[in-house]
């Protein structure tokens, strides 16, 4: 399958290269500006908006009006579109793992994401929440993202990927909009997108409103299956549906005058169901809840002084993981003695750990262009992440009154602020600085070096460089020579957790590292015909794994992993006419951990296809098709089961939009064949907890209206 995939991927890119040679031979004439169009504009290579094509960086922009046409609702949606990302799925919530060439952990915190170039990371997992509940698009101008490393300018986590959301500002929002939706798995949407000017005063608020059963795709057997088996209970669930009931609610205020701006959210999460469930064992009636607020305060000025573009920043973040009812890690019924937890739990083995954060951030930078080929960017922070409370309720462990273990059937307890919780409190300060310099030496030549000093009050300090070459090889052709380097700053999970039963934290643990080399082509034979070639290697050192400890039962955190990984990625953009256009994408990638000799990254797909095709097909009707084939994921060494099939997924988009745009509607078809598809789960010896892996959504039907005023 492997092979057919690959002459499959080659014949189509040969057919368009020959379908277009008659377009490049009348473009060949057309000016630079006209090539390279002034759309296509990103932020978050060199901390300013530039080209695409010119960014010292491999890096993809998807617009509103892109996210509108593809009819997607949430942004794992959108980000499927760009090539070398893949998003798997853990079994806890289904929460997303955005998958950069082969780079994979259970709670992802390799990946930084942003909203308005400000991270949203917790200090608990290092990811974007254990509660995330997805992100809806209505309030999103644009997403950008940047295949590799990103630490010279954003520092942790800024490893193998960095994905910045940009919300829609006041000026953006050019008319009020109402909208609603409906459809599979009891799904119901709204949505209000408003904006208001007044005097120097731009105020623009977008509401969203979301409210799920969640897809009911069955888990035939669980890890509480397998211990039904061997101790002759009838407790799981299994088979049964994943639980993914979802009631969102997210806001996005914007609010300018001058050179100031100030920005607000809030992103809740109530009856969060936990998927397959905490410890792979379904429980249905587990419900999670989050809310996640951010503010930031902006002062920009260009003009203060002559060269030099002004930045400061003050930002805030809250975020939480709470409970709405005690956590069944097990569920009622449970006979865990061989897993050592002693006897029959009748109303199961209950954990319900509970974490609060905050994180505050400064920052100042200056951007001076006094030279004549030189563009400096200095920068300074300092960011104080909080977690300010742990709490914990449960039935199984050490009762603090009593300093003995709780036997099977005691009630739950609360052991919050004692020694016996799950995780300490404490707190992280990072102080940092960065330089980057954009030398244009020659007409088509550009060098961008940078490098950025962390301090950190837990694990010292990391010093991270980037080096980027653009050459301007002909008027079309653009070729980018990069380096860079990155890290991963430890979790609380890792360094703080102390009672776990099973998994136990380090405080000497190194940041992970990664070094990073890539070569890529940008060539545009005009405004409607482009092709894009990258080619990587990486060095990834000092992962973070939990290993066994000598004579015990548990396994605590170490750095003991190394991976290294090549692989290329080809993607093409191509307008045929006013009326259709293509586009595809190719991504192959050879990761292999290098713990014992080499063995093959698990997990994660070799080879992923892309292609979508937009269609006007009458005024105002628009048709959207996108294919996505997952190709060549590979189990563990030790892991026993089936190899993971590959799937194809076919969406279904069409929209409408009426004469005069004031209303429009939009039928979406998601998994049109009702492909059996799904994303592997982790292994565990001797066997699965979930030997048929985790089942994503089948066929499903969405349908939402929107007005203008």
């Amino acid at each position: 399958m492997k092979n057919r995939a690959t002459i499959a991927g080659l014949s189509f890119f040969a057919l368009t290269l020959s379908a277009g040679a008659e377009v490049v031979q009348e473009s060949l004439e057309q000016d630079f500006l006209e090539v390279y169009g002034d759309t296509d504009m990103i932020s978050i290579a060199t901390g300013n908006l530039q080209s695409i094509a010119k960014a010292p960086a491999v890096a993809s922009v998807i617009y509103a009006k892109d996210i509108e046409a593809m009819g997607a609702t949430d942004l794992d949606q959108v980000l499927e579109s760009i090539p070398g990302l893949h998003v798997n799925r853990h079994a806890l919530g289904y929460n997303s793992i955005y998958v950069f060439r082969g780079i994979e952990s259970s709670f992802n915190p390799q990946v930084l994401v942003l909203i308005n170039g400000i991270p949203i990371s917790n200090l608990y997992h290092g990811d974007r929440s254990l509660i995330w509940g997805g992100m809806p698009v209505k309030a999103i101008n644009r997403v950008e993202v940047i295949r590799g490393p990103g630490s010279a300018l954003y520092g942790a986590d800024a490893f193998a990927g960095v994905i910045n959301i940009v919300t829609l500002s006041a000026q953006d929002i050019e008319q009020n909009q109402l909208g609603a939706g409906v459809g599979s798995y009891s799904t119901k949407d709204a949505w209000g997108r408003f904006s208001h000017s007044w005097q120097q005063w731009h105020l623009g608020l977008v509401v969203e409103y979301h409210n799920t059963q969640g897809q009911d795709e069955v888990i035939e057997s669980d890890l509480q299956s397998i211990l039904d088996f061997l101790s002759g209970t009838q407790a799981s669930h299994a088979p049964g549906s994943v639980s993914l009931a979802r009631k969102n609610l997210d806001i996005r205020f914007d609010l300018s005058k001058g050179n100031w701006q100030f920005r607000a959210g809030l992103q809740q999460r109530k009856n969060w169901g936990n998927g397959a469930g905490v410890a792979e064992a379904l429980d249905p009636q587990n419900r999670w809840s989050s809310d996640r607020y951010n503010m930031d305060l902006t002062y920009h000025n260009s003009q203060l002084t002559p060269f030099w573009d002004l930045q400061a920043q003050l930002s805030y973040f809250d975020t939480s993981i709470e409970s709405e009812n005690y956590m069944r890690v097990f569920p009622q019924g449970s006979d865990l003695t061989l897993i050592g937890f002693g006897g029959v739990f009748p109303d199961g083995l209950i954990g319900t750990p509970e974490s609060f954060e905050r994180h505050y951030r400064a920052m100042f930078t200056a951007n001076y262009s006094g030279f004549e080929v030189h563009q400096i960017r200095l920068g300074v922070g300092y960011v104080l992440s909080d977690l300010y409370k742990v709490q914990e309720h449960k039935n199984f462990g050490i009762d603090p009154d009593t300093g003995l273990f709780l036997p099977p059937g005691a009630e739950v307890i609360d052991v919050s602020d004692t020694p016996y919780v799950y995780m300490t409190e404490g707190d992280r300060k990072n102080s940092y600085i960065f330089i980057q310099d954009v030398w244009s030496f020659t007409n088509d030549w550009e060098l961008t070096g940078g490098i950025r000093y962390d301090h950190y009050s837990n694990f010292g300090h990391t010093v991270n460089p980037r080096l980027a070459l653009v050459w301007s090889s002909t008027r079309q052709l653009t070729t980018k020579f990069l380096y860079g380097k990155a890290f991963r700053a430890p979790s609380f999970a890792e360094t703080n957790a102390i009672n776990n039963p099973i998994l136990l934290g380090n405080p000497e643990l190194d940041p992970e590292k990664l070094t990073s080399f890539e070569l890529a082509f940008d060539y545009r034979f005009s405004e409607q015909l482009s092709f894009n070639l990258n080619l990587f290697h990486y060095d990834w050192r000092d992962i973070i794994k939990f290993t066994a400890d000598v004579d015990s039962n548990t396994k605590s955190a170490k750095n003991v992993g190394s991976q290294d990984g090549r692989g290329l990625e080809f993607e093409s953009h191509w307008q045929l006419n006013s009326d259709f256009q293509l586009e595809f994408n190719y991504a192959w990638q050879d990761s292999y951990e290098k713990d014992d000799g080499r063995a093959d990254a698990s997990q994660v797909p070799q080879q992923q296809y892309y292609l979508a095709g937009h269609w006007q097909l009458l005024p105002g009707v628009m048709v959207n098709t996108q294919l996505h084939w997952v190709m060549d994921r590979l189990r563990e060494p030790s892991d026993s089961r089936p190899e993971i099939d590959d799937y194809t997924l076919l969406n279904l988009t069409l929209s409408y939009v009426s004469e005069n745009g004031d209303w429009g509607a939009d039928l979406r078809i998601a998994n049109v064949a009702d492909t059996d598809a799904r994303e592997p789960s982790e292994w565990a010896s001797p066997a699965a907890a979930l030997p048929n892996d985790l089942p994503l959504a089948g066929r499903n039907v969405y349908v939402q209206f929107h007005r203008q005023f």
